[in-house]
């Protein structure tokens, strides 16, 4: 196991803990609500940079020597940011949004760790194939992805059956961009 600064896992996503988990990270997880609006005009990286530091802000009077590790993903395409679905519908209508396309997913991460805010985030662009009407009501009938941005997870069937090729880091795409978070928990040890 790695011997970073205990860290606490703001995330209820089980992606992520996993991630963390393969990566040798010891961990908790503590969840807070959070409200997850943001301005107007902000870019995607931006939102996603936004929404995880406001997550992280939850914990600042309740943290000292532990680091609190926040992260938002979002799904960009043709100027549309694509969050999570709210019905089975509306999951079916982003993923005939994505189908034939390419899209850019945008993670943004924030380490709170002794009051200091270490925020970033990366990118990645994802090709799907065209896919056909039942396969987009195929998978989210059995897999309802009502809790990932743009609904769909790349490690799933749809990822599997309908994703050409992507441009950067797969980790990003799945909700956390491990490498980067690796290299930005080491700098915390210097």
């Amino acid at each position: 196991m790695s011997n970073f600064p205990k860290i606490i896992l703001a995330s209820k996503s089980p992606r992520r803990q996993e991630l963390l988990k393969l990566m040798d990270i010891d961990f908790r997880v503590v969840l807070k609500e959070v409200d997850e609006s943001y301005p107007e005009g902000l870019t995607p990286a931006e939102i996603a940079v936004h929404i995880a530091a406001k997550k992280a802000e939850a914990f600042d009077e309740d943290v000292t020597d532990e680091v609190v590790l926040t992260a938002d993903t979002i799904v960009a395409v043709d100027g549309l940011i694509l969050g999570k679905p709210e019905s089975a519908e509306h999951a079916v209508e982003m993923l005939k949004r994505l189908s034939g396309k390419v899209h850019e997913v945008y993670t943004g991460v924030c380490l709170l760790y002794k009051g200091n805010y270490n925020k970033f985030y990366d990118r990645s662009e994802v090709f799907f194939r065209q896919l056909t009407d039942e396969e987009i009501t195929r998978y989210v009938e059995e897999y309802k992805p009502f809790d990932k941005a743009g609904s769909y997870g790349i490690q799933q069937r749809i990822g599997l059956i309908g994703i050409e090729r992507i441009n950067g880091s797969y980790t990003n795409v799945v909700g956390l961009p491990t490498e980067k978070v690796y290299q930005q928990l080491k700098a915390l040890k210097a």
